[in-house]
């Protein structure tokens, strides 16, 4: 990977009134240098445009007036600055944004506009990239007021406003290896297989905060753009993703995208900001949340997800242990997938005395549901899902000991 770093202090000052700065152009290069040939002649001099101007229209709606409006929305009439645009709130309303902007990339594409789409898809990238900022990180504390409470600074910066210094910088960022993936054959589809690659970027970027504050505290300028550059890198690759996405729809050369979506490891309603509140905690099994791809011994050892099936016991790495009494919500495209699978049961060993009654429910109503005994084989459940917008699983203990029912949802999948 190349890597170009101005002088330390630049870290410090450039830029430093915008989400990302200098590095939106970047990763937004980046993106654009793997999309394939036939993507670049479309876009032809609005390729250069996108990463140079475009990717930072959000940011200049006060400024640069004329192209305004590609970072509006019809919901938000005379709203110029969309915050939505910067910081994430919860999944139903930037999952709107997403499609709305990625809908409105590929009408423009279909009608010949390719400054318009491009203007669009500049929005959409500005949008991912500010996501997975380091800056962008704690919900509500994008200043790091909060944080460095936790975290305190050094006598150096212990007056400085964190925001800027975390992600500015000057540096390359090369992804020449990455092959971008089509997300799907229509704009819903494709719209909230992008939000969950959006997720990955979020939950990366989190990673590299404190790391880069504790950098900047040390005045260690390599760390800090290693640090940086590990959220540029998957930010480059989902943007790269978005763009041959918006691409292949709005020039009808789709290609076909998995008929089956597994789940297990998406982010339900119940995690605001991707992460479980304490409210949604349950005290049964054990005092917890739910896990993906693992199970906990009385909330405290990870063990891999096991169901008894009638040909023996099986693990899966697909899945989701959860507690009594809390349901978990997932979001859902309308119109695109037809049906719900998922083997239910209880873990062979932790659950043996347990009794749990599964229930899968689409928006409130349920679909289906079953009892099962810790000495039961799983079952495999399969229902329709009748232009549902939120898949909901729900679990109740039926037995005397609710702290034996250690139940798991196996390979829960979406299919069209």
């Amino acid at each position: 990977m190349r890597l170009l770093v101005l002088p330390f202090l630049s870290l410090l000052i450039a830029h430093s009134a915008y989400a990302w700065g200098a590095p939106h152009h970047a990763i937004t290069r980046a993106a654009v240098e793997v999309l394939p040939a036939w993507q670049k002649e479309l876009l032809a001099e609005e390729a250069i445009r996108l990463s140079d101007n475009y990717c930072l229209i959000p940011d200049n709606v006060f400024t640069d007036k004329g192209n305004a409006k590609f970072a509006q929305m019809d919901s938000a009439p005379g709203e110029v600055y969309l915050k939505i645009l910067h910081l994430p709130t919860q999944q139903p309303e930037y999952f709107e944004v997403i499609r709305y902007f990625m809908e409105r990339a590929v009408r423009s594409l279909r009608e010949g506009k390719v400054g318009d789409a491009a203007r669009y898809m500049g929005t959409m990238c500005h949008q991912i990239e500010d996501y997975g900022s380091p800056s962008h990180t704690v919900p509500g504390d994008n200043m790091f007021t909060l944080l460095q409470q936790f975290l305190p600074p050094s006598a150096a910066m212990q007056d400085q406003l964190m925001h800027g210094p975390v992600e500015n910088g000057d540096f390359v960022v090369g992804i020449a290896e990455y092959r971008p993936v089509c997300l799907g054959s229509t704009v819903n589809e494709a719209s909230w297989r992008l939000m969950h690659r959006i997720h990955e970027v979020i939950l990366n970027a989190r990673s590299t905060t404190i790391p880069i504050m504790q950098a900047l505290y040390a005045e260690d300028e390599s760390s800090v753009v290693t640090h940086q550059l590990r959220a540029a890198v998957v930010d480059a690759q989902v943007v790269a993703d978005a763009l041959y996405t918006i691409l292949c729809l709005g020039a009808e050369r789709t290609e076909e995208a998995e008929r089956m979506v597994k789940i297990g490891k998406f982010v339900p309603l119940e995690a605001a900001s991707l992460y479980y509140p304490q409210s949604e905690f349950f005290s049964a099994p054990h005092w917890g949340h739910p896990r993906s791809g693992v199970i906990l011994a009385d909330g405290k050892t990870a063990m891999p997800l096991k169901l008894r099936l009638e040909s023996g016991e099986q693990e899966f790495e697909n899945g989701i242990s959860g507690g009594m009494g809390k349901t978990l919500t997932f979001l859902l495209p309308r119109d695109v997938y037809r049906r719900f699978t998922v083997r239910a049961g209880l873990h062979p060993e932790l659950g043996a005395k347990g009794r749990v009654e599964f229930t899968i429910s689409g928006d409130g109503k349920p679909l289906t549901s079953v009892i099962l005994n810790g000495s039961d084989p799983a079952r495999l459940i399969e229902c329709e899902l009748p232009n549902v917008s939120r898949l909901q699983l729900s679990l109740t203990s039926r037995g005397i000991d609710a702290k034996s029912a250690y139940a798991i949802w196996a390979d829960p999948a979406l299919w069209k």
